[in-house]
This record gives C-alpha cells, sequence and structure tokens, in this order.
C-alpha cells in the first residue's frame, strides 16, 4: 500500500530539494521538513522513515 502523501508535505520538499540543488539548503527549510514528516507519520500511524523515504522518492525521483 502506497503512503498518502499532502500537497503541503511535498512542498516543503520540493521547496528542499531544489535549496539541496542550489547549494543553498537552510536549518529552517530541514527542521520544517523533518517536523512536517514526523507529525504526518503520527497522524497516519506510518513510521516516519518510511514516510521520508516515500517522499524523497517522490519529488527527487518521480520517474520511478
Amino acid at each position: 500500500m502506497a503512503i498518502e502523501l499532502p500537497d503541503t508535505l511535498i512542498q516543503l520538499e520540493t521547496r528542499a530539494w531544489e535549496e539541496i540543488q542550489a547549494g543553498a539548503l537552510t536549518t529552517d527549510t530541514a527542521a520544517a521538513v523533518q517536523a512536517a514528516i514526523t507529525e504526518h507519520a503520527k497522524a497516519i500511524g506510518e513510521d516516519r522513515f518510511k514516510v521520508e523515504a516515500a517522499l524523497k522518492k517522490r519529488v527527487r525521483h518521480p520517474e520511478a
């Protein structure tokens, strides 16, 4: 079963990924993404590492 990812979480990770690629990731962006992942994982009763992996796959490797 695929992990459901809300648009807000995808947008946060997209911003972080763009900052990473530009060499300009801020601690504020990184912390916001991690907090949102943890909150979403708790809300859906899923392991936060699985949520993070699904999110990164969706944003960083959409062709997969």
